[in-house]
């Protein structure tokens, strides 16, 4: 059931299977963390976005058989639970990512980091999202497109001017 096919994690999900659900953190988890620890810059309330998206995927039930792609769905879902805790936490710290990124990050030093976060912190919320989707989350611009409910040139617009805006702020090439 939980072998690679999405079609087969989804049936798997839809049936309340408990491996599907397991198969889906370990294929996602990480990388949702990621996401919503960038637009919260709380671990805590990230860990509980999370939590939150996969009660709502246990609920779900048979909906979830209309899903078309998985893992867009569940970080729009991720995102929406974000911005539902969003009021209570403070502004975005890359320094409390504890989990490590999909490629291996260069090193910086502590001051680099804290302007990287304050830099971040300091990006629209449109452009702040859609590049937490698409380096903490490692989605495709398509699928940044589909969880933001934008077209795919939307999503990679808000990521090419949040990655200038970032440039900018640090005087520095950011690597993409």
């Amino acid at each position: 059931m939980t072998g690679g096919s999405p079609d087969d994690l989804l049936d798997g999900l839809a049936a309340g299977d408990e491996t599907a659900f397991a198969a889906l953190y370990d294929r996602c988890g990480a990388a949702l963390y990621r996401a919503a620890a960038t637009v919260l810059g709380s671990r805590e309330e990230a860990d509980d976005a999370v939590q939150d998206v996969f009660v709502a995927l246990v609920r779900a039930g048979d909906r979830l058989r209309g899903v078309r792609n998985l893992r867009a769905y569940v970080f729009a879902a991720v995102r929406r639970a974000a911005l539902r805790r969003l009021p209570s936490v403070g502004p975005v710290s890359l320094a409390d990512h504890d989990v490590a990124a999909p490629r291996e990050p260069e090193a910086v030093d502590a001051d680099t980091e804290a302007r990287l976060a304050r830099a971040v912190a300091a990006l629209p919320k449109a452009q702040r999202e859609v590049i937490a989707l698409h380096v903490d989350g490692g989605l495709t611009f398509a699928e940044c497109g589909e969880a933001l409910a934008v077209s795919p040139n939307t999503a990679a617009s808000r990521y090419r001017y949040g990655i200038e805006r970032l440039r900018a702020a640090l005087g520095a090439e950011v690597k993409e």
